[in-house]
This record gives C-alpha cells, sequence and structure tokens, in this order.
C-alpha cells in the first residue's frame, strides 16, 4: 500500500470511479454482450481477409511474370463486372486494380465494365463513367477499359435505350449484352430482341448455359441466333466451373455453331476472376486455335469497336427450326482485318 494513503485509508477499487449513468458490468445482458461482440468480430474478419487477399492478390501479380508465349495474342474480355461498388461485382476500387492486373497478366488488352441494369440495380451512366475512369487513370498504356451493361429486357430499359442507346452499348457502339431472367422468359422477348434490331442495334445472349429456363428450351436460343442475335458464353461455364449443366449446354451449343463470344463475367479475384487463357487453352485444343482466336479475340474486338463480326459458325441445320420448317444453308464467314 502506498505510504501515501495512511495506515486507515485503502486503495479505490474501481467501480468506485464508474460514472452513475453506466450500471455495473454484472447487470449487463450478458447473452446480448457476446452476440454483439461476436457479430463486431466476424465483421472485422471478413474486413480484414478481404483486404489481405486484394493486397497478395496483387502483389504477386506485380511480381510474377508469366511466360512470354502467353503473350503471343491479345485477348479481350467483353464481359465482366469490374467497376467498384455499382451490383454484385466489385466492392471497393482496391478490388476493381486487383482484377485490373490480374487481367492484365493473363493477356488481356481491352475490357469492358458491365454492370447490372436490373431492377436490383440502379444503373447511372454517369457514376458508370467515373468508375472506369478512376481504373483507366491507373492503368493507361497497360489496359483499356470501357463501359457497357448487362441489359434486363424491363419495360423501363427498352424505353430508355430508344431515347440513349449509347449509355447501355459496349463501348458506346452498337454491340448490346442482354441478360434474360431465371425465373421467366415470356414470348415478348422475342419482339423486345426484334426491336433493338431495328433500332440498329446487336444483341448479345449473356450466358445462357447458366440459365435454366434456355438450358431446356435451347431451341428458342437458336431461334434468336437465326433472328441476328449472337451469343456469349461464360469461359468459366466451359471449364465446369457452373456445374455440369451448364457446360454440357455451352459445348453442345459451341458444337452447333452456336456461340460467337468468350467471357469472364468476372466479379472478383477469387471465385469468379477475370481469366480467359485458361479457356483459350481448352478451345485450342478441342476446336483449333482459329475457334480459339475468333471467340476470345477477334469477334470480341470487332465488338469493342462496333464492327461486324469476323467469325460467324454455321448453325446446325436443324438447330432452333420450328418441327416441319425447312433448313437454310448459311455461308460461315471468316475475315481477317
Amino acid at each position: 500500500m502506498p505510504a501515501s494513503l495512511g495506515p486507515h485509508r485503502r486503495e479505490p477499487r474501481l467501480n468506485e470511479f464508474r460514472p452513475a449513468s453506466i450500471p455495473p458490468v454484472h447487470n449487463i445482458d450478458q447473452d446480448l454482450f457476446r452476440r454483439v461482440l461476436t457479430y463486431d468480430c466476424k465483421r472485422l474478419a471478413h474486413v480484414v481477409l478481404n483486404r489481405y487477399v486484394i493486397h497478395s492478390v496483387s502483389a504477386l501479380l506485380r511480381c510474377y511474370q508469366l511466360p512470354p508465349a502467353l503473350f503471343s495474342f491479345s485477348m479481350v474480355d467483353i464481359h465482366t463486372h469490374i467497376l467498384a461498388g455499382l451490383d454484385d461485382g466489385a466492392e471497393s476500387l482496391d478490388m476493381s486494380m486487383a482484377m485490373a492486373e490480374m487481367a492484365i497478366k493473363d493477356g488481356i488488352t481491352h475490357i469492358i465494365g458491365t454492370p447490372h441494369a436490373n431492377p436490383n440495380h440502379d444503373f447511372i451512366p454517369e457514376l458508370v463513367r467515373a468508375r472506369r475512369d478512376e481504373i483507366q487513370s491507373r492503368f493507361e498504356g497497360r489496359l483499356t477499359v470501357a463501359t457497357g451493361c448487362d441489359f434486363h429486357l424491363s419495360f423501363e430499359n427498352l424505353q430508355n435505350i430508344r431515347l440513349y442507346p449509347e449509355r447501355y452499348t459496349l463501348n458506346q457502339k452498337n454491340y448490346l449484352l442482354v441478360e434474360f431472367a431465371d425465373f421467366s422468359i415470356p414470348p415478348s422477348m422475342d419482339q423486345a430482341l426484334h426491336d433493338l434490331q431495328l433500332a440498329g442495334l446487336q444483341p448479345i445472349i449473356t450466358h445462357p448455359e447458366r440459365n435454366p429456363l434456355i438450358r431446356v428450351k435451347s431451341d428458342r436460343l437458336f431461334r434468336w441466333i437465326r433472328q441476328g442475335c449472337y451469343v456469349q458464353v461464360t469461359a468459366g461455364s466451359l471449364l465446369a466451373k457452373f456445374g455440369k449443366a451448364a457446360k454440357e449446354s455451352a459445348s453442345e451449343w459451341l458444337d452447333a455453331g452456336g456461340v460467337h463470344f468468350l467471357a469472364s463475367d468476372a466479379h472478383n479475384v477469387t471465385s469468379r476472376p477475370p481469366i480467359l487463357s485458361d479457356a483459350f487453352a481448352f478451345l485450342e485444343k478441342a476446336h483449333g486455335k482459329e475457334v480459339a482466336r475468333a471467340l476470345l479475340v477477334d469477334n470480341p474486338l470487332a465488338a469493342f469497336e462496333g464492327h461486324p463480326l469476323p467469325f460467324v459458325p454455321e448453325l446446325a441445320e436443324d438447330a432452333g427450326l420450328a418441327p416441319g420448317a425447312t433448313p437454310t444453308r448459311k455461308k460461315k464467314r471468316f475475315w481477317i482485318f
């Protein structure tokens, strides 16, 4: 005991300094306290883990150099969710930058940020452009970044695109990614696609192999193709990263001449990264280098620049035809610029 307290004085206890308005610890609901503490700890761990993954991946990509042979081609990714904070894709600018680094190291030279334009996510063109500029300013000369969207055929969107098509199209040209809902595709969608074409737009149906409604009625997809639409399959689907059914449909449509683009549909750097080289290698082995280049380089670059597609495979004669219809042969087109 300190001498200054004297022989008859004691040291004050900690609880005696507690303000009267704060209850003693033993009066706090212990169960509530544990739940709050657990929630805060989990939330902190999630934030720390995300930051660790993002910065670790970025550091590895900066240090690790891929073999020069992989850079004999320059791939174009027309469908990603690389723009931060707009939908279920990149959560932060740090994640956007990590995705951009990963894309560059994979051999991607052009990438399009295509946030969802559907009732679940507000699509604000000015904000989309600002997010694009944030990335482009940091990767100038290394990666060309453009904007577009994953367009939902809602009444509001269809009304708006008639007035301002450049808000939604890929790189403000004439190609448009079109996404269908998983729960309903009414017959009116056929006319909606036709109306887009009459307006001078080229619809690209995105990841139909992941849509169960289209998988079970693939004849409808082929009718859209005969109508003049194009199809983009997710690169990971060919590698069975979205399940057996998606892989089987993607492979079947590829064999039938019903696929025109592969894209990553990247959302992050872990489960859905901006990686196309694995799909390129798979396609090159299964269908030849000409098809691999067409679906990952030539066609995507043509869409990026607003040019006609240089590679339009010939559809199987009976694909997408109504019963009793007579097939008409369609010549395969392949031009090299």
